[in-house]
């Protein structure tokens, strides 16, 4: 028998989340810090007053798409388990090795769009306390609507990120 999924539940905002990413951050392996053109804190955890489900969400940004079979390798090394892409062309995911705090990783090239839009989202949330409010209270509302459904839950959160992206 499959084990029950976790219910999503959404968080208030945590003061602790940008510090938990740093400490993430810091923790991967140097060499991948050294090939890194950036670490990103991605994701509703990284926007201040933002109510979230409380993982981080970490983009490792290489300089090129070649760099990112070093990236999958060093990451391997330190425990986490490459997914591929997940159906987002451009952005590699990975589940982290046990005993850390709840975060997503992904490796992206520079440039690559799952990238830019990860920051551009970022960047208007932080600029817009009303557009985060109205997310807020979106992804409260869904999440008792999903109960333990994330797909359901993400798919439902596309078109107001989509309209957020575009505008």
């Amino acid at each position: 028998m499959a084990p029950a999924a976790r219910p999503i539940v959404i968080y208030d905002y945590d003061e602790s989340w940008p510090l938990t990413f740093v400490q993430l951050r810091d923790g991967l392996p140097q060499a991948l810090r050294e090939l890194a053109v950036a670490i990103e804190h991605v994701g509703s955890t990284s926007v201040p007053g933002l109510a979230a489900k409380g993982a981080i969400d970490m983009d490792v940004v290489v300089p090129t798409s070649a760099d990112i079979p070093e990236a999958i390798g060093l990451l391997a090394g330190a425990g986490y388990v490459h997914l591929g892409d997940r159906g987002i062309p451009g952005r590699e995911a990975f589940t982290p090795p046990a005993g850390l705090p709840d975060h997503h990783l992904y490796v992206c090239a520079a440039g690559a769009e799952p990238l830019l839009a990860h920051l551009r989202l970022r960047d208007r949330l932080r600029a817009s306390p009303q557009d985060a409010a109205d997310y807020a209270a979106l992804k409260r509302a869904l999440a008792a609507r999903f109960g333990s459904d994330r797909e359901g839950y993400a798919e439902a959160k596309s078109e107001f990120i989509a309209r957020l992206l575009e505008s």
